[in-house]
């Protein structure tokens, strides 16, 4: 039997900077990365049932067991003895791979759902904790900040005040590039030792991270020049961006592949930038709020 339910739109995320910084002994790097929820979102309806079943439609996103929003009902369901198990559905409109949050959007609305249905729901802070175990971005992707400063491995958060919303053009390449490959393209980069990136890094100011006029000279990505020289097509869109009129900033989002930039008025009509076969543009905005749950009957 079918129970109550919960709809969520799962926001895409991108990341104005991007600094990789010291590796630890554990081969993990730490991190500083501002997340900025968008507009772009997938659709996440959950509904309480007993056994487990799971839908995604728009993308193939492989087997149900290893989706960030199936093992996120799973290991909510774990923590808590509750609920016996969950239709899970969703239509993908974030493209898949891409370093937009895609998957741990999904994984941080379901957690999300499945707190606002549950009849004796646990503290918020352990939605956190357990989105940490899913993924470095499912904790910042469940939060109801639309922008969070992260730092350590991009899971320990600070929450900001949301910047006036800005249109977006995102850049989708027919490349993907794995995490792993991007962070050893970095390292081959650097020579990395156990303290690479650490060395002339200058401190943020969290106060400049409160205004564009002030975030946009910071907006750089580190993984941005090493999958540049490997993929031209991203180096060449990036730098394409900067000569349409009303673009403040361009750069890669997360450890690839998708290039997005940030327009201080209305996006150019037409559009004037070329795509390359299999590729796509893609428009949106950054998000002022965070899309609240809502109780399906």
């Amino acid at each position: 039997m079918i129970g109550p339910g919960a709809a969520v739109a799962a926001q895409a995320k991108v990341n104005l900077f991007l600094r990789v910084l010291a590796r630890e002994s554990s081969g993990y790097h730490q991190l500083e990365t501002l997340f900025c929820r968008l507009a772009l979102a997938d659709d996440v309806l959950v509904r309480v049932r007993r056994g487990w079943a799971f839908d995604c439609e728009g993308a193939d996103t492989g087997p149900s067991e290893t989706n960030l929003a199936y093992r996120a009902a799973r290991l909510y369901a774990l923590e808590r003895q509750w609920p016996p198990g969950c239709a899970i559905e969703i239509a993908k409109h974030i493209p898949v791979g891409g370093g937009l949050g895609g998957g741990s959007a999904d994984a941080g609305a379901v957690l999300r759902c499945l707190h606002a249905l549950d009849p004796h729901p646990p503290p918020r802070t352990a939605l956190l904790e357990w989105g940490a175990r899913l993924g470095a971005d499912v904790p910042a992707l469940t939060l109801d900040s639309p922008l969070a400063f992260g730092y350590g491995r991009g899971d320990r958060l600070l929450t900001l005040p949301a910047l006036p919303a800005r249109p977006v053009m995102l850049y989708v390449p027919a490349v993907r590039v794995a995490t792993r490959e991007a962070y050893q393209w970095l390292a081959e980069s650097r020579g990395d030792a156990a303290v690479a990136g650490t060395t002339g890094v200058r401190a943020i100011d969290v106060g400049e991270l409160a205004h564009w006029a002030s975030l946009v000279p910071l907006m750089a990505n580190d993984f941005a020049p090493v999958i540049g020289r490997r993929h031209p097509d991203i180096a060449r869109v990036t730098a394409e961006f900067r000569t349409v009129p009303g673009a403040c900033a361009s750069l890669m989002s997360g450890s690839g592949s998708t290039v997005f930039c940030v327009f201080e008025g209305p996006l150019p009509q037409p559009w004037p930038l070329v795509a390359s076969p299999g590729a796509a543009f893609v428009a949106t905005a950054t998000a002022d709020h965070v899309v609240g749950v809502r109780h399906i009957e």
